[in-house]
């Protein structure tokens, strides 16, 4: 089995640890000032790599290009159009092959990017505004250039009428002008250093294809895009195939080295994870992300592993954890006690499900930043995070400011002390077991419906959620509660979430290093009543809020940690989601003639790394 860390004595690691843990020092550096067009643009200080670079570091230039590599999804899709809300459509990131963006971003840094549809980018000192300069020879794959009519264009069609994800940021910009003719510049109305960044990432779209169409509408027509791939096929529900254009523009861009490698990109759709395991078993998908440590561990004895074809490699690292687990839709007025929230958490007993399901190898998720620095700290709020959320003292739940801790659970089934505990907080937010039946002093039964996705998610195949939320039932009889399990297909559940219309399902949300504007989206107030953000739990918190504001227009790195730390305990204390575990590398089974560079980015297997980085050759 290969198993592949980051190099310790990595320069862009070492740049990145810097950054975060020896806040002092940066912080009293002064910021990059940009005063003149640059290659590159970080969150904090300059990119860690100079204008003269020839590829990026966790990419090999010298990669053959060719062959073919074919995954395996869950579910089904509808939609090309992976930018608006309506719709099932293919995964948005696919949809990343065939569109560009301004900049790139780096997957070994925090947040930076490097030019891609721009040659250039110009900020000026306190990042109220920003300008990109297209490259001449930036070009559709029909042929046609990409020009600033086409990017003032996309940004204003997907701010006013694209997915939910890019409307806030949008609101955040004052005026989108053309200055020059190959130059756009955006000025913003607000203070808030990301978002020069943001507006680097957005996918620029070839504005003679959607013209006089109404595009927040789902469909099928297949996009012209800048990137390096088109859609070479589309049967929806079935399968998705992408081919490399050998009559791509950026073939010689030094961010582009040793990317883009295979010939023939191939998403096959499945039913649920086994259908899916069991075509990569079969020779059918090449790549496979197994994500229990007890089956990498016990079921990967199979004929293709034993011989040689199959390998497993183990990606290590440093990004958080995220938060996974059941969400709780404080929509529901059973819900909006943190009592009652903090009541079923205490009914799931993590010890005995990750023991059963995991054999106990992974660690849990106690912070929405867990397995990083940004991550809150054990006890009591100190120092800038306590100044913090000194403001907000009154309004914040118990834990907030003294530490929040998850119950330790039992390596039993039967967990008394935590069920005893449970009733108690149930019984102080007026609900009491009366006939076997937990009820409110109405005699109101406390009913609620667990909403799964019968394909599973990113994190979790369909069976492994299914078997937790079975265990987790038998334990919420013993409170007197017997919620209703509702499989949907993935449209279905896709509806129902964007709507809200859900008590308990699964819910997952990556973090990343940088977190920023996208943290409105997803804890923001909004997201109480308009549909399809993020905010599945319907918070509504000024102090999570504030906390996102201070992390915008933090001054340095240390400010900024200092904000999600706070961040993450007004999350993390809030109760809304009952975590799981997380792992902290990625495990890929592969075809043996697959390959990935030896140096592993900061964010590991992570959007950017496969297929993007990987190639195929005989051993």
């Amino acid at each position: 089995m290969q198993i592949f860390k980051k190099p310790n004595d990595s320069a862009i690691r070492t740049a990145f640890c810097l950054a975060l843990t020896t806040a002092g020092t940066v912080a009293a550096m002064p910021l990059a000032t940009h005063a003149e067009p640059s290659h590159g643009i970080a969150m904090y200080g300059e990119p860690a790599l100079d204008a003269g670079f020839t590829s990026l570091p966790y990419a090999n230039p010298d990669a053959p290009k060719g062959g073919t590599i074919r995954f395996a999804e869950p579910g089904g899709f509808d939609s090309l159009k992976s930018w608006v809300l309506k719709g099932n459509p293919v995964f948005y990131g696919t949809m990343g092959m065939v569109t560009e963006s301004l900049m790139y971003r780096s997957i070994d840094e925090p947040f930076t990017l490097y030019g891609l549809l721009a040659e250039s980018v110009e900020v000026d000192d306190s990042r109220s505004w920003i300008e990109f300069t297209l490259r001449p020879e930036a070009a559709f794959s029909d042929g046609t250039p990409v020009t600033i009519e086409d990017v003032i264009w996309s940004y204003e069609t997907l701010g006013t009428q694209g997915h939910p994800r890019y409307l806030g940021a949008w609101s955040k910009v004052e005026k989108i002008e053309q200055t020059g003719e190959r130059s756009v510049r955006l000025t913003f109305n607000v203070e808030d250093r990301e978002l020069p960044l943001l507006m680097g990432m957005r996918p620029v779209l070839k504005k003679a294809q959607w013209e006089g169409q109404d595009f927040s509408e789902s469909g099928l027509e297949v996009p012209i895009g800048s990137g390096a791939y088109t859609v070479e096929r589309a049967d929806p529900g079935r399968s998705i195939t992408f081919k490399r254009n050998p009559d791509y523009w950026g073939n010689d861009l030094a961010v582009n080295a040793g990317r883009n490698n295979f010939d023939t990109i191939r998403y096959d759709y499945f039913g649920d994870a086994n259908a899916m395991f069991e075509a990569f078993r079969a020779g059918e998908v090449d790549a496979w992300r197994e994500l229990s440590p007890a089956k990498w561990d016990s079921e990967y004895d199979f004929p293709r592993v034993t011989s040689g074809e199959v390998v497993k490699s183990e990606i290590d690292n440093d990004r958080p954890s995220g938060i996974m687990g059941l969400v709780m839709n404080t929509r529901n007025p059973i819900f909006a006690d943190w009592r009652v929230r903090q009541a079923l958490t205490e009914a799931f007993n993590f010890q005995f499900i990750n023991n059963t399901l995991n054999g106990g190898k992974e660690p849990r998720i106690t912070s929405y930043f867990s397995n990083s620095e940004l991550a809150m700290r054990p006890g009591p709020a100190e120092g800038r995070v306590a100044e913090l959320l000194a403001p907000f003292e009154a309004d914040l739940l118990p834990g907030t400011i003294d530490g929040y801790t998850l119950p330790e659970g039992s390596e039993r089934a039967l967990d008394r002390r935590s069920l005893r505990s449970a009733l108690a907080l149930l019984e102080e937010a007026g609900w009491t077991v009366k006939d076997g039946v937990l009820q409110n002093a109405e005699g109101q039964p406390f009913d609620f419906e667990i909403l799964l996705n019968q394909s599973g998610s990113a994190m979790r195949n369909s069976s492994e959620m299914q078997q937790m939320v079975d265990i987790y039932v038998e334990s919420l009889r013993n409170l007197g509660i017997t919620p209703e399990i509702t499989l949907l297909d993935s449209a279905q559940y896709v509806a129902r979430t964007n709507a809200y219309d859900f008590d308990m399902t699964w819910y997952e949300r990556a973090l990343s290093l940088s977190p920023g504007n996208e943290q409105m989206l997803y804890w923001g107030s909004n997201g109480v009543t308009e549909p399809g953000s993020r905010n599945w739990m319907g918070m509504n918190s000024p102090a999570a809020e504030a906390m996102v504001t201070e992390m915008l227009n933090a001054d340095g790195p240390e400010n900024f940690t200092a904000a999600v730390r706070a961040l993450d305990r007004i999350l993390t204390a809030g109760r809304y989601v009952i975590p799981v575990s997380y792992s902290p590398v990625s495990r890929l089974a592969h075809d043996v003639s697959l390959h990935y560079p030896e140096q592993i980015p900061a964010y590991g297997d992570w959007p950017g790394f496969m297929p993007e980085t990987w190639w195929e050759a005989s051993q």
